[in-house]
């Protein structure tokens, strides 16, 4: 997709929205770009040194990229809500076995990775119950043996190792602080309410409709959608009550007591399409179909990402899709 007019590049190194002439009455002398043979110099010795550049050099940097990615996400071919450990793990499977497909990640917190930073109860290690380890050494995280379940010596080496591989896929976009406000829900060529895309909006101004004026969302376009936001709190679960409210579901489940021993394996199992474009993985599911908890055990959640991953490749198999709307059978 060819980036808006408004962040075309004129070749002079500098943004132009204008295309690819600037009006010279609205270019200023004081916004040139320094000299990029200044590269800085190392020395720790007291004389570190860093290459020039302007306040106005980083906005741009910034901003031009980050309105590209949206310009270009406005229509995907996935988009997972939560990048917690299912959402990243669904995203590494997709993004690695399909590299030509868009895979964009909206996550609420600016902080990716859910609850995934600690073990249970804010203690450091992470244990995985075989043989989801395979995805601990399919991604490189080493552990420590203990029979039937592994032992990761802090979390939160498996989420930054997993989030720096997902981050590096050319196929992946990332747009953390943004909330998912809602569904894009409308009748497919079957006549059945299909899910179409999500509803978003930058998560502080979710936060914050009670107490401002109306503050209007965006939206992403896509057939597939991935729903991995967790069990119920601030913003979990969200997909799994907005069914509820939009009347496609009767009630939610509830998430159900403890039990780890048939709590991973329904989670794995159990991840699916519930509507048509719409796949939940992870602790939402839980609250969507009232099967227990597991606790401070993470492979079900690995495991059900790259389940969800299968499914989502299935589903695109399986469609004819035109500008990220699904328009019939493949």
């Amino acid at each position: 997709m060819t980036p808006p007019v408004a962040i075309n590049d004129n070749g002079s190194g500098s943004v132009s929205f204008f295309g690819t002439h600037t009006p010279k009455d609205l270019v200023s002398p004081g916004l040139k770009p320094f000299a990029t043979t200044d590269e800085g110099h190392v020395d720790y010795t007291g004389n570190y040194r860093f290459a020039p550049i302007s306040e106005a050099q980083v906005s741009r940097a910034m901003t031009k990229r980050y309105f590209a990615d949206m310009y270009d996400r406005a229509i995907s071919d996935v988009v997972i809500v939560g990048a917690g450990s299912a959402g990243l793990s669904c995203a590494y499977y997709l993004a690695k076995n399909a590299p030509e497909k868009k895979i964009t990640i909206v996550e609420a917190n600016v902080a990716p990775g859910g609850g995934a930073w600690l073990g249970g109860q804010l203690m450091s290690a992470m244990v995985v119950r075989k043989p989801a380890h395979e995805f601990l050494q399919e991604i490189g995280v080493p552990f420590e043996d203990e029979g039937g379940f592994v032992v990761v010596r802090h979390a939160a080496q498996f989420t930054s190792t997993l989030l720096s591989k997902v981050l590096a896929f050319a196929n992946v976009r990332l747009f953390n602080a943004t909330a998912v406000e809602d569904l894009i829900v409308r009748p497919d060529h079957t006549g059945r309410q299909r899910v179409g895309g999500v509803v978003t909006n930058w998560t502080l101004v979710s936060l914050h409709h009670d107490s401002q004026s109306c503050m209007d969302p965006n939206t992403i376009t896509a057939p597939v959608i991935i729903s991995a936001t967790g069990h119920d709190g601030p913003m979990g679960a969200f997909c799994a009550k907005r069914l509820v409210s939009n009347g496609m579901i009767e009630k939610l489940g509830d998430m159900r007591c403890l039990d780890m021993m048939r709590a991973e394996p329904v989670i794995v199992n159990g991840t699916r399409e519930v509507q048509p474009g719409l796949i939940m993985t992870g602790m939402e599911l839980s609250e969507h179909d009232g099967s227990n908890r597991m606790g401070p055990t993470f492979g079900a959640m690995m495991a059900s990402g790259v389940k969800a991953a299968h499914e989502a490749l299935r589903i695109l198999q399986s469609v004819r899709v035109e500008e990220g709307v699904v328009m019939g059978d493949a």
